[in-house]
């Protein structure tokens, strides 16, 4: 049982990094093994169910507004998003102890190296802004920007982000500066440029600004690692540099598109303020709100996570979703407080967990990456390092659940 748990966390890992299909299929069979698992009431008493009641609210109001919806059907299969909290449980219930989640971090950071190794072959190979340039089409489609085996760059960007952040703080344990992680951090820092994803460079930087008071020995490193970001922007190739420069162009065509996604956005949820239009509401509504100057009249969805989930769950299910952030905050911040510094390698985890997820928020303000299977999973995945740190630390950090 232990050795089939651990052979399926490995194929999901890999998967996070190389296919949508081996990473959903592994969460499949570990859900499926663990829930068997819980049958025997010693283990279901040794089993934690962190942040189960934001997650649980969220869901409750993400289907009750599904139901009042008007398109229940269309609305509840919209939903099926909710199902991947279940990686929360599965990580935090299969690596029990620090040690163990330091492997699986390992195993996140080797994967998403490969990622934008591939990413960066792409946009180095490519002969220029077609769309496609034939076979091998992992390679030669949609090439002006990096990918990797992706669909879009922006999944790319958002695992390179939460994969960066979350492995930050390893390049300094204790007093010991490890060498060896820095070539793998800088091709991911790479790749995560090559993506040309500005609103991921932006989370990037505030994940490494929220690592600032955590540590007086990484600060010299975080200002490096702020400033390899904007001299790398800025002095790489000229496209690289006008994407860079124009972050806050309100001119700028896509960052035109975004403000009129925002504004018709807003005025789908005036019309649905408390339960929303329903998850899928977006995709059913959008085109009944676009703007007349706009370029897109349809989309399914608002380039900015917390307006998505205010217009298809409305304030209720907005203030649920806002919970579950709130307490992995509290909960996560009260720990890393509580660990001594010779905790050297529960601090890294904890602290890398919460600069991860601030870059993932961040960056949710200029796309819905919290609809994105592949960077949901990771977030999942890197949100339960905190609660493995603490149930293995008791005497650190009381549990509250």
């Amino acid at each position: 049982m232990i050795a089939l748990r651990r052979s399926l966390l490995a194929a999901f890992v890999l998967g996070l990094g190389l296919s949508i299909t081996l990473s959903q299929t592994a969460l499949a069979l570990l859900s499926l093994l663990w829930l068997w698992t819980l049958r025997d009431p010693v283990v279901r008493r040794k089993e934690r169910w962190p942040l189960w009641r934001p997650v649980l609210a969220f869901s409750a109001v993400s289907l009750l507004s599904a139901l009042s919806s008007g398109h229940a059907r269309p609305s509840i299969i919209a939903s099926k998003g909710l199902l991947l909290a279940a990686v929360l449980y599965v990580t935090v219930n299969s690596l029990t102890e620090s040690r163990t989640a330091e492997r699986f971090l390992w195993g996140l950071v080797m994967v998403a190296t490969i990622a934008a190794v591939i990413g960066l072959l792409q946009v180095g190979l490519c002969p220029g802004p077609e769309p496609d340039y034939g076979p091998p089409a992992w390679l030669y489609h949609r090439c002006f920007r990096a990918r990797a085996l992706f669909s879009i760059y922006m999944t790319l960007a958002g695992l390179l982000t939460l994969v960066l952040l979350s492995s930050f703080p390893q390049l300094i344990r204790g007093k010991a500066f490890r060498g060896w992680l820095a070539p793998l951090w800088l091709v991911m820092f790479g790749g995560l440029l090559a993506t040309y994803t500005r609103g991921a460079w932006v989370g990037c930087a505030s994940g490494m600004l929220a690592l600032l008071p955590t540590t007086r020995r990484m600060r010299w490193v975080l200002v490096l690692g702020l400033l390899m970001l904007a001299i790398g922007a800025v002095a790489g190739p000229h496209h690289l540099r006008q994407r860079f420069l124009s972050i806050a162009d309100p001119d700028d065509p896509t960052v035109r598109q975004r403000i009129d996604m925002w504004h018709s956005g807003v005025a789908i949820w005036r019309e649905h303020p408390w339960l929303g239009a329903g998850p899928g509401g977006v995709k059913r509504e959008y085109r009944h709100y676009a703007l007349p100057e706009a370029a897109k009249k349809e989309t399914g969805h608002v380039h900015n996570t917390p307006l998505q989930i205010l217009v298809e769950r409305g304030v209720v299910g907005f203030a649920a979703w806002l919970w579950i952030w709130g307490e992995f905050y509290a909960r996560g911040v009260r720990l890393f407080r509580r660990l001594p510094l010779e905790a050297a390698r529960e601090r890294p985890l904890v602290a890398g967990s919460l600069a991860a997820i601030t870059g993932f928020l961040v960056a949710g303000l200029f796309e819905y990456n919290f609809g994105d299977s592949e960077v949901v999973m990771a977030a999942w995945a890197i949100m339960a390092l905190p609660f493995i740190v603490e149930r293995e630390s008791r005497t650190w950090a009381g549990s509250d659940e």
